[in-house]
């Protein structure tokens, strides 16, 4: 007897041990499951958490912007300490914040003082205050725009402060329009949700939360730097800055972790997500309630022992067979009731089981709470089947009406017998709604209600039938809409008022606009004439006897002239380079050769100035345009050489993933840290010591920047100061093996002057020369003649040129009658251009009276561009 019990014993203890660990695994299976649904639905409602937060900073982003054009602002910035007034200061900006309702609104002058503010009349003014030390302030300086959460000065109150720089007439930054809004909107929002929702700054000090508690805690020890810096802009004023201590249990993936919080202290593990908003610099952070998982474990080890039981029930009922066999008269009676009794039993469990389904069914639409809209979702027959409590409210439906199963249509009806279906007749109403959901087409549409209040109603189709319809409540933000609206259009009529005498000159700026490289052109033009003729002056005052400091006077006049040249011409580029004259012709280009030759002119410059330049070959091809990289190359190579006392220059090659990257360095004086962004501005020049009467426009590096940007290319700059610096641009890897275009037909896309045919009139050869050289680098057909009569044959065989250059007078004589020979054989004279080397006053004036232009030999090729631009477009 004791050897049959032990076998049936071990069995039993096997079929428990299995039975408990298949439970064991269900629950943790499911456990594991659910912690997973738990935080993917975290990370949608903090996505939907960041969105509000997103939306509502954006709502007040257009307030400074708008007051930073105010030219009453303007006005009180510009003018003289204490010339402003501030009481009329003081009253708009109290107008400006009435109808955006943020909690301060601050005018600062360029020192950071504040000269004006809507609380000016409250114990917590701002005015006089000075701001300087605030971030927001000198980012704004510097940037233009600036954003900063910190406790205010003042008032000690925590809110986001928005700052838009005002810049005068010149584009210059003459003081910063402040705006501060509180974020406590956002905890409301936060609370009903049951989540832990919470918001960090940069130094991971969290400064919002639904839960006062958690407010001024960091998640990791600050840094001395980042203490340092939390000091110095008074950020959180004197509360102090409590640790928050956790410990990872387990990591959920890549964006999700299992924790458990020590302090503050909860009395449940969480589930921690994070998602950065990289535009204010925060982390949103969610924490989500574990114990809905712990339940679902504890649901799946009773739903397995459930499955097991018709399992132990067969094997009963097997075991009972075998012992009926043998006694099947004497025990069929006992049998059945067995039998019997346990249908009954499996027919219990079975409607346990249905019974829990139907209940978390009905239960099913509390994942809808954590939603601010109103949701309703109808199946297939239109019947309800998943709301929120927020549907109910927006709508004021009584509980008895808030059934699964109910027909929508009876839900129409309700708000039908409320007057909030609109005029008409009910029934086509309620029809034409109905028709909706069965045709199940996406929707979305405002509509007004009788009460006043505004709902946003956006429908769409479930992908297994049905249709799910939410109701947002956007009466607050049309109500702002509108104030924004109204605001504007004040400001709009007190700046038309104030501006009326300049409406004309808006128009012809308006016009000037629209064709900005024309305008450009010939405003370089028409600058270019009294530089020619202040050029001609100093030729003639260079030829007579002067003395040395004389001659040294001369040069100085000279070298004024010729960067204001360069000036010109840059301007003239960026002017191309903006109005998108300039396509780029890609193709594979050979560094090699490229560096190697930019390398051997630059040489003879650097080694003028006693400096030393290398260049390291490379086998690398990129794909680029040859003539805007070599553009930018040597403005690198210029630069490096300009601002190098002593050392030397290197240019070189490195090759990166798919990509080469040109770099230069130089041993020069170096970049402040803080100017490594701001010299690819337009006219910004370092003052750094080195030749200060030398120094070029600051035009450059603006053009290099849009040059890369035409090209997609990537321009850096990495800068120690007083040690050098080092510029380059990456560029895509080109087929390797592939030659560069032959200069042979050149075509800079860069020129207007592309396929022009010119005519090159001068009995100097090396003028000429030179002069066809030049224009055929920009990709022009010249022809070049020595004479008159060469001149006139040319006209009897040739069409006429798009331009002429022309040496005045020729042979000694005046041009007026080779001028006419020519337009009697063409029909009239092409665009023409004169050249001399001293012109007299009287030659001059002559040719301004026949529309001629002058250009003072010799030639500087910006000059000559501009000129021969000017006159390709008013005769194109």
């Amino acid at each position: 007897m004791a050897r049959t019990r032990s076998p049936r014993a071990l069995w039993l203890l096997l079929l428990l041990l299995l039975v408990a660990g298949s439970a064991a695994l269900g629950g943790w299976m499911a456990w594991r499951r659910a912690l997973g649904a738990i935080g993917d639905e975290a990370g949608e409602r903090l996505s939907l958490h960041a969105l509000a937060v997103q939306r509502l900073i954006d709502r007040y982003r257009v307030l400074p912007r708008v007051l930073a054009l105010d030219p009453e602002l303007k006005a009180a910035l510009e003018g003289a300490p204490g010339a402003a007034d501030t009481a009329a200061l003081n009253a708009k900006l109290d107008r400006a914040n009435d109808a955006v309702r943020a909690s301060t609104l601050t005018l600062l002058d360029r020192h950071g003082k504040a000269l004006a503010a809507n609380n000016w009349n409250t114990p917590e003014s701002n005015v006089g205050l000075d701001y300087a030390f605030r971030p927001y302030f000198r980012d704004a300086m510097r940037d233009g725009f600036a954003t900063f959460y910190a406790l205010g000065v003042s008032t000690n109150v925590p809110g986001y402060f928005i700052a838009q720089a005002v810049e005068d007439g010149a584009g210059q930054r003459i003081g910063v329009v402040v705006l501060k809004i509180s974020l406590d909107a956002l905890q409301e929002d936060w609370v009903p949700g049951g989540d832990l929702v919470f918001l960090s700054d940069a130094h991971n000090v969290v400064f919002l939360a639904n839960r006062p508690e958690w407010v001024y805690r960091v998640l990791f020890p600050l840094s001395p730097a980042d203490a340092a810096a939390i000091a110095a802009t008074r950020q959180y004023g004197t509360r102090p800055l409590q640790p928050m201590v956790w410990k990872v249990l387990e990591p959920q993936g890549a964006e999700t972790l299992r924790v458990r919080m020590t302090s503050p202290a909860l009395a449940h593990d969480t589930m921690w997500r994070s998602l950065a908003m990289p535009r204010q610099a925060w982390t949103l952070h969610l924490l989500a309630d574990t114990r809905p998982a712990v339940a679902a474990a504890r649901n799946a080890v009773f739903g397995v022992l459930a499955g097991w039981l018709p399992v132990l029930l067969l094997g009963m009922f097997m075991q009972q067979r075998v012992r009926l066999a043998r006694l099947r008269q004497r025990s069929r009676d006992e049998l059945e009731r067995m039998v019997a009794h346990h249908a009954s039993a499996l027919r219990s469990a079975q409607d346990s089981v249905v019974a829990a389904a139907n209940e978390a069914a009905q239960g099913g639409h509390g994942n809808l709470e954590h939603l601010p809209q109103g949701v309703s979702v109808v199946d297939a027959g239109l019947r309800l089947v998943a709301w929120n409590s927020r549907y109910q409210q927006i709508f004021g439906f009584p509980d008895e009406y808030m059934q699964v199963g109910r027909p929508i249509e009876d839900m129409f009806r309700f708000n039908a017998r409320k007057g909030l279906l609109g005029p008409g007749d009910t029934d086509e109403a309620i029809e034409r709604r109905l028709q909706y959901l069965r045709a199940g087409s996406p929707h979305m549409y405002e509509r007004e209600r009788p009460d006043g209040t505004t709902l946003e109603i956006r429908g769409n189709p479930l992908p297994g039938g049905g249709f799910v319809t939410s109701y947002a409540d956007i009466t607050a933000y049309k109500a702002t809409a509108r104030e924004l609206r109204g605001l504007a259009s004040s400001l709009e009529r007190r700046v038309e008022e104030r501006t009326r005498d300049l409406i004309a000159a808006k128009a012809e700026a308006d016009k000037a606009n629209r064709s900005r490289t024309r305008f450009v052109a010939a405003a370089v033009h028409d600058l270019l004439q009294p530089l020619n003729a202040a050029r001609m002056f100093v030729g003639s005052l260079a030829g007579g006897k002067l003395d040395k400091e004389g001659h040294d006077l001369v040069e100085q006049v000279r070298s004024a002239l010729d960067t204001q040249d360069e000036l010109l011409a840059s301007l003239l580029d960026i002017s191309r380079l903006e109005g998108g004259a300039v396509a780029p012709r890609f193709a594979s280009v050979p560094l090699d050769p490229l560096l190697r030759d930019l390398a051997r002119q630059s040489a003879v410059l650097a080694s003028t100035r006693g400096l030393v330049l290398h260049h390291v070959g490379t086998c690398l091809t990129v794909r680029s345009d040859p003539l805007l990289l070599r553009r930018v190359l040597q403005n690198f190579l210029s630069n490096a050489i300009h601002y190098t006392p002593r050392g030397r220059v290197l240019v070189g090659v490195r090759r990166l993933a798919g990509h080469a990257r040109i770099e230069v360095w130089d041993t020069g004086v170096g970049i402040p840290e803080a100017k490594t962004r701001a010299i690819f501005d337009e006219f910004l020049r370092l003052d750094n010591g080195v030749d200060r009467d030398r120094r070029s426009a600051g035009l450059g590096l603006s053009i290099v920047d849009r040059i890369a940007r035409l090209l997609g290319a990537t321009v850096a700059v990495r800068s120690w100061e007083g040690r050098g610096s080092v510029f380059s641009i990456t560029l895509p890897l080109g087929e390797a093996g592939a030659e560069l275009a032959s200069p042979a037909a050149p075509a800079d896309d860069e020129s207007p002057f592309a396929g022009k045919r010119v005519l090159v009139i001068d009995n100097d050869p090396l003028t000429r020369r030179q002069a066809m050289d030049l224009l055929l680098g920009w990709g022009c057909d010249v022809t070049g003649v020595g004479s008159e009569r060469g001149a006139l044959r040319y006209a009897e065989t040739d069409e006429a040129p798009a331009l002429i250059l022309m040496d005045d007078p020729l042979d000694g004589r005046d041009g007026d009658a080779l001028r006419a020979g020519l337009a009697s054989r063409w029909g009239q004279l092409p665009p023409t251009v004169l050249m001399a080397a001293a012109p007299r006053q009287a030659d001059i004036e002559r040719a301004t009276a026949q529309g001629l232009r002058y250009l003072v030999k010799p030639l500087a090729p910006a000059r000559v561009r501009a000129v021969l631009t000017r006159l390709l477009m008013v005769h194109n």
